[in-house]
């Protein structure tokens, strides 16, 4: 069974706004089974809309048709699918009781005629009350395809989808069940890790695939399958993993939905009855950032020094100006001064350090080339120091750098 996503709105179109309605959805309907071919943004325009969904007609037997259904004159969806669908209007006085009921309850402004319209509704739909706004959803069947129609707010849309929506298609269709599961990786680039694992995955079943989802230093492993057989399917995959496991288990660190990369390191951490303390130059603080969003991160983390600029390291961590001038500031020594020296401060067990330059030019106090990026771990016994070569988009620098360093540091605590 497929279903296609049509957003309307010039509001997505023109990039003032994120699709988020679109992630929802896709993976609603494929909790149920029901696979996404494609997803279409158009904006307010009849023609458009229509030529949307007639294009739908050749991909799905289902259309989800989000925005557009408002009280104002740019808010065209409702009035374009009555005259797709050769319908008329009529007044649902059930919906107009509800509209009255929000306007005297919640709104400060008075009800006028645009709100009391939103109850005119096609007459052959079927009508999918809005609990929480004015803008009610629509049900459409047409030689055995479904369109719905629900709104853009997605707090409202994300109701009437799971309370009536994704019932009443379970009711309508009979569907397989599809399931993902994803195993993440660090540490190791996507086309290493296909030359790796290739026997395996060419000894996949057919109705299970592979995708490589890589992102600055890691890369996650999804196997989806779809099957009748939900249970059977299960063990299926499972099995596959277990299959690979082997393969990869210097790179693996779990599986996603279990428990993010941060959590395990903090859970690695608590168990060992160790703490941690960061030092981060190019980084900018995001190493302390991503382990403090963790909750009961101050159970293992000790604290941490931004020292962006070379006098802030010179200053608060006890760097040598003669080490810097002879070194750079983007140096192994640098680096490993800076660990050594904040896990002495903040008394820790470990501590991370980072100094590069993240680009787009060098810093004053660096000849380094743009994208060289210095990681210290400095643990009682020893000073572990590699350094890397990122590239030249600042943004890619950073965040790689930060991938980096938390994989070292949980490679350190696997020891």
């Amino acid at each position: 069974m497929k279903a296609e996503l049509i957003t309307i709105g010039d509001e997505i179109l023109i990039g003032q706004i994120v699709n988020t309605n679109a992630v929802f959805l896709s993976k609603a309907l494929n909790k149920i089974g029901i696979e996404i071919v494609q997803i279409t943004s158009v904006s307010d325009d009849k023609a458009h809309i229509v030529h949307a969904l007639d294009a739908s007609k050749q991909r799905a037997e289902i259309a989800i048709i989000t925005g557009g259904l408002g009280p104002t004159k740019d808010d065209i969806t409702k009035h374009t699918l009555c005259n797709y669908f050769n319908d008329t209007l009529v007044q649902n006085q059930e919906i107009l009781d509800h509209i009255e009921e929000i306007f005297a309850k919640y709104v400060n402004t008075p009800i006028n005629d645009q709100n009391r319209h939103q109850a005119l509704l096609p007459s052959r739909a079927k009508i999918l009350k809005n609990q929480h706004g004015t803008a009610s959803g629509m049900w459409f069947e047409d030689g055995g395809r479904v369109v719905v129609s629900l709104p853009g707010v997605p707090f409202e849309m994300k109701s009437l989808m799971t309370n009536k929506v994704l019932p009443a298609l379970r009711d309508h269709f009979e569907t397989p069940f599809i399931l993902h599961k994803t195993a993440m990786t660090y540490g190791l680039g996507e086309s290493a890790i296909a030359e790796r694992i290739a026997t395996w995955e060419d000894s996949l079943p057919e109705h299970i695939k592979l995708a490589y989802l890589p992102n600055l230093g890691k890369v996650r492993l999804r196997l989806s399958g779809k099957s009748l057989d939900e249970k059977k399917l299960e063990i299926e995959i499972d099995s596959a993993f277990d299959e690979v496991l082997p393969l990869i288990k210097d790179i693996f660190t779990g599986f996603e939905g279990n428990s993010s990369f941060e959590e395990q390191i903090q859970s690695a951490f608590i168990a060992k009855k160790m703490t941690l303390a960061t030092a981060e130059s190019c980084t900018g603080g995001e190493i302390a950032a991503r382990l403090t969003k963790i909750p009961g991160a101050s159970a293992y983390f000790k604290g941490s020094a931004v020292t962006y600029h070379t006098q802030t390291k010179i200053d608060l961590l006890d760097i040598p100006e003669q080490l810097i001038n002879k070194h750079s500031v983007v140096s192994q020594e640098v680096a490993e001064l800076m660990a050594s020296n904040a896990r002495k401060k903040f008394d820790s067990s470990i501590a991370i350090a980072t100094t590069g330059n993240a680009g787009p030019t060098k810093g004053v106090d660096s000849v380094a080339e743009v994208g060289t990026v210095w990681i210290t771990i400095a643990t009682e016994n020893e000073l572990i120091s590699e350094r890397f070569l990122f590239g030249n988009h600042r943004e890619r620098v950073v965040q790689k750098a930060v991938n980096k360093a938390l994989e070292l540091v949980f490679k350190q605590l696997k020891i």
